[in-house]
């Protein structure tokens, strides 16, 4: 099985703006010998999670993962309300719960204890504890504040074991005094070693989770994504629209209800994704078949999926014209320095595939060949070909050929 798989695509896209910065302006980086625009690796892994179709990852493995602040009071503290407990003790243990778990400062500590009494002179505790018809299990939720001070990255088998846990501690405490006993003593070395193996979620173990807690499992990221940069000199337009009011229209008003200005881009991108096919496997619990089909399904989503704001004003939908994969033991290594000179934007596509040839066939003048590689592409170049030592395949057949080794 091959250490590292490398994918590399160019995708073009007409007038659109794939992703803005705080501006409102299209995200660009300075790249070699001009400006570029820019898709953040950020942007480009939302929209891949996030997809749907026959190629989504959304039900492989456990799922995916749930980020949120508000994950707590309502995929937990909600669902026991309904179910009829009372809510003092339901903010009790969870906060405590949460403490445990996620780990919780002494000034952390402090806000929450200020929060809570000036909740309680406020509200009362009468309204904490009863459910009246205004009021739904949502709300009462959310009057409690369990949000966290940052999005957290929890999977849905995580959220069900803290949910059943919670109950059971619930169903065991009487008073308040009482449920922080039960959550310290619940906090075992099993408790803590189950709670590690629960999954976090499939984009968990593809993306990686950040924390800061020595309870939950944290995970590297088994895929690593680059911006993606045109591979052109950027080309920026800066585009005026108006909305016009039709009521004041009908009454003989001139001019426009709303006047505005939007930045349009165009452009061929190069993105690149490394994926360590063994810290995948780890991830996954040693599931190759399950390590297959992710990978499978990633390669299409790289392909198909587009990024994109303005979806309803540009219709940003396109597919990749070149997707190339490798496989291989070395350290793996960008094709992006293939445009560190911006190709010429007469012929921007065959100039791409050019200058991807050319960079290919000095650094195996170099190195020597390190991979063993695999190409989908629509019309390439002789020389493309040549560079790459692979006939032209579909889509479906390279991720056929690139997860083949897997297992």
């Amino acid at each position: 099985m091959s250490r590292f798989i490398q994918l590399h695509s160019l995708i073009s896209y007409p007038a659109s703006l794939l992703n803005r910065d705080d501006a409102g302006f299209a995200k660009r980086i300075h790249f070699g010998d001009s400006p570029r625009v820019r898709v953040s690796s950020q942007c480009l892994k939302r929209h891949w999670r996030q997809a749907e179709g026959p190629h989504s990852i959304r039900e492989a493995g456990d799922g995916l993962s749930i980020r949120s602040r508000e994950i707590f009071q309502r995929m937990i503290v909600a669902p026991l309300l309904a179910e009829g407990f009372d809510a003092k003790l339901i903010e009790e243990v969870t906060r405590a719960v949460m403490a445990e778990v996620l780990g919780e400062s002494s000034k952390a500590k402090d806000e929450k204890a200020e929060e809570k009494k000036a909740k309680k002179a406020k509200k009362g505790d009468e309204q904490l504890a009863l459910l009246s018809e205004e009021e739904s299990p949502e709300a009462v939720a959310s009057s409690l504040n369990l949000k966290t001070n940052q999005v957290i990255v929890l999977g849905q088998p995580e959220v069900k074991f803290l949910l059943d846990n919670i109950r059971a501690l619930l169903q065991e405490a009487d008073t308040a005094k009482d449920a922080k006993a039960k959550v310290k003593a619940w906090l075992t070395k099993d408790t803590k070693k189950n709670l590690k193996v629960v999954g976090a979620g499939i984009d968990a173990a593809l993306f990686g989770r950040m924390v800061t807690s020595d309870i939950l499992a944290r995970g590297d990221a088994a895929i690593h994504v680059a911006h993606a940069m045109t591979v052109h000199k950027g080309h920026f337009e800066t585009d005026y629209f108006s909305a016009l009011d039709d009521l004041e229209k009908a009454d003989g008003a001139l001019g426009s209800g709303h006047i505005n200005t939007t930045e349009l881009t165009t452009g061929i991108y190069y993105t690149y994704v490394v994926i360590d096919t063994r810290l995948l496997l780890s991830n996954l619990g040693g599931d190759a078949a399950l390590a297959r089909e992710v990978i499978e399904k990633f390669i299409h989503l790289m392909a198909t999926v587009s990024p994109g704001a303005k979806l309803g004003s540009t219709a940003p939908y396109a597919a990749a014209h070149l997707m190339l994969a490798e496989k291989g033991e070395h350290q793996p290594r960008t094709l992006a320095n293939a445009f560190i000179k911006g190709v010429d934007t007469r012929d921007p596509l065959n100039a791409a595939y050019s200058a991807l040839a050319q960079h290919l066939k000095a650094l195996d003048g170099m190195y020597g060949p390190t991979t063993t590689r695999k190409l989908a592409a629509l019309e390439p170049t002789p020389e493309l070909l040549s560079a790459v030592g692979s006939d032209v395949t579909p889509l479906s057949d390279l991720a056929t050929w690139t997860t083949a080794e897997i297992g």
